[in-house]
């Protein structure tokens, strides 16, 4: 690749000049403290910061945003650190999703309204990774991301706890009366040890392996735990990168194809990954102008077996065992010779197939071999039906057997607070049969599309020990969740979806190996019930949600905003003021 001579950055056109605008932004960097030699010469790096006080999945940040700097500087680069909007699922209500094409917009106005030439991309936590890349990728500027990294397994009398996974399955142990409130309290203390992300295998891992598939990372970094020395390693040599990144000139778009995101889809395949991977992947493959669909999904995952053996598809390991397992580089080093096109670009300026040169399993139980998979399809599945027209999404790798072909009757509940209210009642009617239905829980409707659609099981059956039935709703689910839940029902019955028009005691058939899902009512039946339907309020009235709710896609377009899908390498031009 041949390299761009200082004169040609971006950021010259704001320092270089000889004149009183290029003055004024040199003597406000020396009010900051910083002289000529910081600059001049030298590519200016965007360190795009998503840490918070409130989230404990990049409690690391600060350091390891010190350590990019460390790194840009030994390349020759001028680091400035830029804080964005930290969306931590842990604490933000209702929901991070309802805030993700935010950090998107924000980090795409952060990397073009400055004097910037390339970034370092700092997330990890579910919406931080698609949020950031989005925001990037319509930039158009040399970027490179930084997973957050999983933190270590949890630990409760000797038992390793991952996260919601466990907290699910103890949760209804705790309901059913077999676990104490002082044993609870223990466990809120061991299921997060350390700084870092879910370390099961859910949305966080799902999508910084993504990343990491994407070539949008350093290959192998997504499962550097988040407190490994390596990890601070990691960071620094991002910085370097990155650097050489602006001089290359290797923009997102000579880094991404078509392929690239077929690519992400079979490693999601393979992880086990979590549902909300087909929500995101599908938004950032239209931002990069590689547009990706369901069926895109649901082809790989009818070849693609899950081999990583990570709770909650697996039975038992975590993400620190993947890591000394092999991680990412071990995984797709077994996937490259039948599922992966090894010719993609990666922001190491060398392909995919060169980066997996030399790469290794060292334990065949947790990164399986294709012919002893812990699942012989893919991880999710897409099913359509006169319930869910536009698709919804099952995770098949993770729920019970018997559920995968089942007809029963509906229960349906039109919100949260009503769904949960009755699920604690012993008295509630209702057998493990039934099909749970939540609605009005979409992207509209949630609102942002709450994480929902892992419906509670009703105490009565838990306490006869059942632990899974089939639920449906179209909101999403966390990627720690398990279970016979289907999710992402489109469109969303907030908008007139078919789920508005389900009534109790309905019966709905369900075959996931003919991909269907079908309301048993006649359609001159479900045409009466749509005429005496009533749209409900909007949920805003002014503000963010106001513009929200007028531009959000629905989930099998990814729910990206409708203004901000452009044809990818044309970014709006930079005005010539300078």
């Amino acid at each position: 690749m041949g390299r761009r001579t200082y004169e040609e950055l971006r950021s010259a056109r704001w320092m270089a000049k000889d004149d009183l605008r290029s003055f004024g932004h040199r003597s406000r960097l020396m009010q900051l403290g910083y002289g000529p030699q910081d600059w001049v010469g030298r590519p200016i790096i965007a360190v795009i910061n998503t840490w918070s006080d409130l989230n404990s999945c990049h409690g690391h940040f600060r350091q390891r945003a010190e350590e990019v700097k460390r790194g840009v500087l030994q390349a020759g680069g001028f680091p400035v650190e830029l804080p964005a909007i930290s969306v931590g699922e842990a604490f933000v209500k209702p929901t991070t999703m309802l805030y993700r094409n935010l950090l998107a917009i924000e980090a795409e106005e952060l990397l073009r309204s400055h004097p910037v030439d390339g970034a370092v991309l700092l997330g990890g936590c579910d919406k931080t990774t698609p949020g950031l890349l989005m925001g990037a990728f319509s930039a158009g500027l040399p970027c490179i991301y930084l997973p957050a990294g999983p933190m270590l397994r949890g630990n409760w009398k000797g038992l390793p706890l991952g996260s919601g996974s466990d907290a699910w399955k103890l949760w209804d142990e705790r309901r059913a009366g077999n676990i104490s409130q002082a044993q609870w309290v223990e466990v809120e203390g061991g299921i997060a040890r350390s700084h870092g992300t879910c370390m099961t295998m859910g949305t966080a891992s799902t999508m910084t392996a993504i990343a990491d598939a994407l070539g949008m990372s350093l290959t192998g970094a997504s499962s550097i735990p988040a407190v490994d020395a390596s990890h601070s390693r990691m960071a620094a040599e991002c910085g370097r990168r990155a650097v050489d990144m602006v001089w290359e000139d290797l923009t997102p778009a000579k880094v991404l194809s078509l392929a690239s995101f077929k690519n992400a889809i079979n490693v999601a395949m393979a992880v086990g990954c979590s549902t909300n991977a087909i929500i995101h992947l599908i938004a950032m493959s239209r931002r990069a102008g590689c547009a990706v669909t369901l069926d895109d999904f649901d082809a790989a995952s009818r070849k693609v077996p899950v081999i990583a053996n990570i709770r909650p598809s697996g039975d038992k390991y975590l993400m620190e065992d993947f890591y000394l397992a092999g991680g990412m580089r071990g995984l797709m080093s077994r996937l490259a010779q039948d599922h992966l096109d090894l010719s993609v670009m990666t922001v190491s300026g060398r392909t995919l197939g060169e980066n997996l040169a030399g790469a290794q399993v060292y334990n065949d139980d947790v990164i399986r071999p294709l012919d002893n998979a812990i699942y012989n399809e893919g991880a999710l599945a897409v099913l359509k039906g006169n319930i869910a027209p536009d698709g919804c999404v099952i995770k098949p790798s993770a729920c019970s057997p018997q559920y995968l072909q089942h007809t029963g009757p509906a229960l349906v509940f039109d919100d949260y607070p009503s769904m949960k209210a009755a699920v604690e009642d012993e008295s509630l009617d209702v057998t493990a049969d039934h099909i749970l239905i939540l609605r009005n829980a979409g992207p509209l409707g949630g609102p942002g599309m709450p994480e929902w659609g892992m419906l509670p099981i009703p105490v009565k059956l838990v306490k006869q020990g059942v632990r899974d039935m089939l639920r449906l709703s179209d909101a999403r689910m966390s990627g720690t969740s398990y279970g016979a839940c289907i999710l992402h029902a489109a469109p969303e019955s907030y908008v007139g979806g078919p789920l508005a028009l389900v009534r109790t005691g309905d019966l709905i058939t369900v075959d996931v190996p003919a991909r269907s899902i079908q309301l048993n009512v006649s359609d001159a039946e479900l045409a009466v019930r749509r005429a005496a339907w009533t749209p409900p309020p909007p949920r805003y009235e002014r503000g963010y949600g106001w513009m929200f709710s007028r531009h959000i896609k629905q989930a099998d377009q990814g729910c990206d905003f409708d203004f901000l899908e452009t044809d990818f390498g044309a970014p709006v031009p930079e005005p010539d003021i300078f």
